[in-house]
């Protein structure tokens, strides 16, 4: 039976799947693992089902030498926290859980899209606050949703999903921007670069894999391209997005809002940021609900099965 370790606290379904499966080390906790617990979890485990925040980077891989381990096992889509191509080398294999996040993080974005430009968080604090007056006419007024533009940046599974949220479910206009011509439903634009559609919608939202080349790929060119009426909103990664120039685009008013559920060095989410108001912030909820956490995980122990019973791999990455 193959010895398995699971590095944080899952749902307890998942866990007892993979007790049925394999000889499983289960650390129930919800801190990310360190780097000597990672160096040595490769030295002593068949496999290791891991998360976001586990940084597998190069120098765990040089620091273990030869792994026992020849899984990594990733409980989530993203995989911009693991260096694949170290992995590889080591003989360990890479895999992740797409699909089981894609409605769950297309309604996160539709809960910031809508949060934003209707400044729903903003007037939630003043509800709470004990300072609100009242309804009058020109009460905080935000921007009306049905029938603007919204632009993806990256139109993948989840691209695809936000933007078939929009166009069906509020008369929205489609645009966005990705390596290829994508076949859709419904009518899009697809524009050439960032910056050339960021400066035609009214929403910018952020969905493009986390990797070298997208790394701050909305900077300031991007946000200086988009309307001071336009909001942007990020489910992607944090680091997508360039914190500083976010910060100062808003401070200044260059462009309306943002809605974020990702930050560039999660868990720290700037000051100045939180001190914005025109800003919604949620801690990476994407994901969070518990039908989805436990696909995710039993994808993820489905990986390290059919790992081991030699079956073709259809979530390997890298």
């Amino acid at each position: 039976m193959s010895k398995v370790l699971i590095g944080r606290n899952l749902p307890d379904r998942v866990v007892a799947e993979a007790r049925q499966l394999f000889d499983v080390t289960y650390r129930d906790e919800p801190g990310a693992l360190s780097k000597d617990e990672m160096v040595e979890a490769l030295g002593a485990y068949d496999a290791i089902l891991m998360t976001l925040g586990d940084r597998f980077d190069a120098s765990v891989f040089e620091a273990v030498g030869t792994p026992r381990a020849k899984l990594l096992s990733n409980f989530g889509v993203g995989f911009n926290h693991i260096d694949v191509a170290a992995a590889g080398a080591a003989g360990v294999t890479v895999t992740n859980t797409p699909g089981a996040v894609t409605d769950a993080t297309a309604d996160i974005a539709m809960t910031l899209l809508l949060m934003t430009c209707r400044r729903a968080a903003e007037g939630e604090r003043l509800v709470r606050s004990g300072d609100w007056q009242g309804w009058h006419p020109v009460q905080m007024l935000g921007q009306h949703v049905t029938g603007k533009k919204v632009g993806i940046l990256g139109m993948g599974r989840i691209g695809q999903a936000i933007a078939r949220r929009c166009h069906y479910g509020f008369g929205m206009d489609v645009a966005y921007a990705s390596r290829s011509e994508k076949a859709l439903d419904y009518p899009a634009t697809r524009y050439d670069t960032p910056q050339a559609l960021a400066a035609e919608v009214d929403v910018l939202v952020v969905s493009v894999p986390a990797s070298p080349e997208t790394h701050h790929m909305v900077d300031a060119s991007v946000l200086g391209a988009m309307k001071p009426t336009a909001h942007l909103v990020n489910i992607a990664r944090g680091d997508i997005v360039d914190e500083i120039a976010l910060i100062e685009a808003l401070k200044a008013k260059r462009i309306a809002g943002a809605g974020l559920d990702v930050y560039e060095h999660e868990p720290h989410v700037p000051e100045a940021l939180r001190a914005l108001d025109n800003v919604t912030l949620l801690p990476h909820l994407g994901t969070s609900t518990l039908e989805v956490r436990e696909d995710m995980g039993r994808m993820a122990v489905d990986n390290i099965r059919a790992f081991f019973a030699g079956e073709e791999l259809a979530c390997k990455v890298g």
